[in-house]
This record gives C-alpha cells, structure tokens and sequence, in this order.
C-alpha cells in the first residue's frame, strides 16, 4: 500500500520549461542498466548510472576528495572530521554538481548524501560569497537543524552564515534574518513560503540564488507541499541548478526527466526499499491490552542488552505523549518529539537524546527521516505504520553506516496484515520471538497505575481539547490548500483495496495460534 500521491501534471517543476536552456550540458554515455527493479522503475533517458552492491571503481576514477576537483579547504576540511574517502553517492555526484548539472541522487540513508551536496556548494560559494547563495528545503523542522549544523560543520573555513527558516518560530525574527542575506537558508516550504507572501523585502532576497535542493524530495514533492512550491519556484531564478536527494525513488522523481531532460545527470544505487543486512529485525506478538507492559520491559532490558540508546515511534501524537507521562511517573528518563510540542521543545528534546542525557526517544514519524544519530542501537515500534515504507524509514534509524542495529515491532492481533505487507516490501521474514510472560506480567501492576496517572495529568491539561483544535486546523489548512477532496479520493481507494482484501482477512486471521502467538517458529527473548 503506497502513500504517495502525484501532483498536479501543471506544477512548475514537473512542467516543460518555455525557454531553452542557454548552457548546454553535456551528456554522459548512459551506463549498462542493472538488474535491480528500481532500474525498471526508473527509465531515464538522461545521465543514469545504476549502481549494484558490489561496484567497484576502476583505476582511472577519482577516490580521493581532491581527485574530485575539491577546494584545498574542504579537502582539509573532510580530513578534520575523519572523511577519510568519499562514499559512493559523492564520488558519482560531486564532480556532476561542481560541472553545473542538475542532479538526482538516490541512495540508502546513511549514505552521505547531505555531504554529496554541501560540499560542492560551499565550494562554489568560497569562489563567489553571496546571499542567498543556496536555499535547501526539507520536509520536517528537525531535520533542517541537522542540515545546518552539518552546513556549518563542512564550512567552517568560510565562516558561512546560515538560516534556519522553519514554522513554531517567530516570523519577524525569521523575516530579518533573511533580509540579512546569509549564504545559505534551510527550511521547510510551508515556513518559507509564509515569509514570501507576508513581505515584499523577501522575495529580491532569492534573486540571485544559485542552487535549490529539495533534501528528503520524496516527501518535498509530496501533494502536501504542492502549493507552497509553486510560490518558492517562482521567487527563484531560472538559471538555478537543481539537486534532489532521497533515500527512496518515486512516481514524482521520475517525473523530473521530463522536465530536464538530457540536462539531469541522475545517480542511483536505490535497490528497492529495503533494509540493512546488519539490522536485526524482530516482532513480538502480544495482546493489545498489554501493549504498554511489553514495551516497559523492553525498555527495563536495555542495560542488560548493551543497549545505549533506543527510540520508540508511535502513530499518534496522543500515544507519545501518554507514554512520556508513565515513564515520568516511572522515574524512567525519556525524551519526546511530536508536533504538538512547540519548535523550542522539540529541538531540547533532541538535544537531551544524542547529548546522552536521555537513553529514551518517544517519537512520532517527524524522526522517521533524516535524523543521524550514530548510537542510536534500538528502535521499537510500538505501533505498526499503516504503511510499509515508513517501517523501512523508522528502522533505518539505527543500523548506519555499517554499523549493526536491532528493530523490534509490538504486533497485535490488529496489525498481522500490516506485518505481511512490511515482509512483502522488504523481502525479508521478520523474526518472531516470545519473552518469559511470568516475567513481563510482573511489571502490569506498576505499569497500569503509570497509565492512570498519564491520563488523569492529560485530562487536567486538556490535552484531548487542544488535540481536536489541532486538528479542525489542520483540516482548514488542507481545504485552504485544496487538498481535501484528494484526501477524501484516497481514503476511498485505501477502503476499497481494505475492502477487497476481506476474502483473505479469513486466512490470515488463522496465523495467531490459540495461545495468541503467530504461527510461525518463534525464538525465545532475554
């Protein structure tokens, strides 16, 4: 089941641009396609370069991040923080970039693609300082703080001046920052667009820019951001080069052939969503009712297990904030990220998670993507996502770089379907385990107290009043932007796959065994 939903065939990125472009870029001989499936999904008749696991570059590419034209400064500056050698997604796609190509590149998260692209920037930068030199946008506010402080990271030779233009923040501050002309912004569309609109003193400020990235693009180009691109793309200038990153390729990245043509250099190594071969990844099945009791113990095992740091993701913003409150009660230290914390808690709840201070992250999906946070040697999801792809981009938390991770699923009787179709997208049998219940059930008594003082605190707080304002905004946002009926177009089409999938609900339902465990081999937890 696939949330994506297309955009409009009239939006200006995908549309056929009136004016041919002045500078002519040369095309590369398009290399053999591999045997991937993303290959087949992906038929560019650009620049294309598939790439399986086991490629290996000859003697005559460059391996060095001086053989691929870098300045002295940003060699020295790779040196400084232990890039020893550029990874794959760098060595196809920083030369493409520094030759003034638009590029698209796709690669596993982890990969160092942020660096694929930072650095020949802050390259071009040095040789013409200017603001706004470049404006990156990404689809969630954590990660465009991340992005800033791996801009500043890379740059630190050039002293470059960077903005974070995100919402929860104060729009005049934001407006005068960027009258200020830093060198390069980093935001999110909907924030970004709100400033253009409100002052006529924003939109000169991006005369001049000479790159848009759209970092995460998947979900950038998503129909949500649909109408605040529009706007963005119209404050720029045409003479812009365009890079798209992402982790996983789509409908709408595909889309970007027809709009460049023979002018998009496009690097691949996307195989499909898939997982890590070092993350392992197991399931519990548990009865609804005791979810919270599992999940402690879990957690309690932590030290036992070598555990450092674990982040549990949960559906819905209401859960999270439930299970903050009885870990609190529990004396349990824990870390929580969901929007419904303003932007200042947010960014101090992420701070407390990868300083150490907090072992715990309760988080919804706005961690799902992006985030690098090396230690992180756990991730648990408490909720199955509705959808495949976000279990893929939830585990790949952990499990970086190299690095091994372990990922474990709370599955209840709920959510056998939504297993199946996570094991089906990544080709993978998840494996089942059962922990001592005497053990676990131990823990009921104290955990169920936890959960009545977490709700008498939520209803004192009128958490479920400030929860229905959220979302009538929500929803005045979404008819504002026009997107209700698409909306409404795809829960009918989820319903009607839901509903033809009945006559199998019968089958599947068989799995759990009578004493409610899946009916598969199962390996005995800690």
């Amino acid at each position: 089941m696939d949330q994506q939903v297309l955009v409009d065939e009239n939006f200006p990125l995908f549309s056929k641009s009136r004016k041919p472009s002045k500078k002519h870029l040369s095309a590369a001989p398009t290399a053999t396609a591999t045997t991937t499936a993303a290959t087949k999904d992906i038929n560019f008749n650009s620049q294309h370069l598939g790439k399986s696991d086991d490629t290996v570059l000859d003697s005559t590419n460059p391996s060095t991040f001086t053989e691929l034209g870098l300045a002295e400064w940003a060699v020295k500056t790779c040196k400084e923080l232990a890039m020893r050698k550029p990874r794959q997604v760098q060595l196809h796609c920083i030369p493409k970039i520094l030759d003034g190509s638009h590029v698209l590149g796709i690669d596993e998260t982890g990969s160092g693609k942020t660096a694929a692209f930072a650095l020949p920037i802050l390259h071009r930068l040095g040789e013409h300082p200017f603001g706004v030199f470049a404006l990156v946008l990404t689809p969630t506010r954590e990660l465009a703080y991340q992005l800033a402080e791996q801009f500043r990271a890379l740059g630190s030779s050039l002293h470059v001046r960077i903005a974070v233009v995100v919402g929860g923040m104060d729009k005049l501050e934001q407006a005068k920052i960027l009258t200020s002309r830093p060198h390069v912004v980093i935001a999110t569309p909907g924030r970004i667009k709100v400033l253009l609109e409100d002052s006529p003193d924003i939109p000169p400020v991006f005369s001049r820019t000479k790159f848009l990235v759209l970092d995460e693009a998947d979900r950038v180009l998503d129909v949500g951001f649909q109408e605040d691109l529009k706007l963005i793309f119209q404050c720029l200038p045409e003479s812009r080069q365009n890079l798209f990153f992402s982790a996983t390729t789509t409908s709408n990245l595909q889309k970007l052939h027809e709009r460049y043509q023979d002018k998009l250099y496009v690097y691949e190594a996307y195989q499909g969503l898939k997982t890590v071969e070092t993350l392992k990844q197991q399931i519990i099945f548990v009865p609804n009712k005791v979810k919270e009791v599992y999940l402690m113990h879990i957690l309690s095992k932590m030290e036992d297990m070598g555990i450092r740091s674990t982040i549990v993701f949960f559906s819905t913003c209401r859960d999270c904030h439930r299970l903050s409150l009885m870990l609190e009660v529990l004396d349990q230290e824990a870390a929580a990220l969901y929007s419904f914390k303003s932007q200042t808690h947010r960014l101090e709840a992420l701070h407390q998670f990868k300083s150490g201070k907090a072992s715990i992250l309760l988080a919804t999906d706005v961690a799902s993507r992006g985030l690098d946070i090396p230690t992180v040697d756990l991730v648990i999801n408490y909720d199955v996502p509705r959808f495949p792809r976000d279990y893929v981009h939830r585990v790949g938390r952990t499990a970086r770089a190299g690095r091994g991770g372990l990922a474990v699923s709370i599955v209840t009787q709920n959510d056998v379907n939504l297993i199946h179709e996570v094991e089906a997208l990544i080709e993978r049998q998840l494996e089942l385990v059962e922990y001592k219940e005497n053990e676990v059930l131990t823990l009921m008594k104290k955990v169920f107290s936890a959960k009545n003082v977490a709700e008498m605190k939520m209803l004192d707080d009128g958490f479920e009043k400030k929860a229905e304002e959220r979302k009538k905004q929500k929803l005045k946002m979404l008819a504002e932007k026009g997107l209700l009926k698409k909306e409404s177009k795809k829960r009918k089409r989820n319903k009607g796959i839901k509903k033809g999938g009945e006559e199998n609900r019968e089958e599947v339902e068989m799995l759990p065994d009578k004493k409610g465990s899946l009916n598969r081999k199962s390996v005995k937890g800690r």
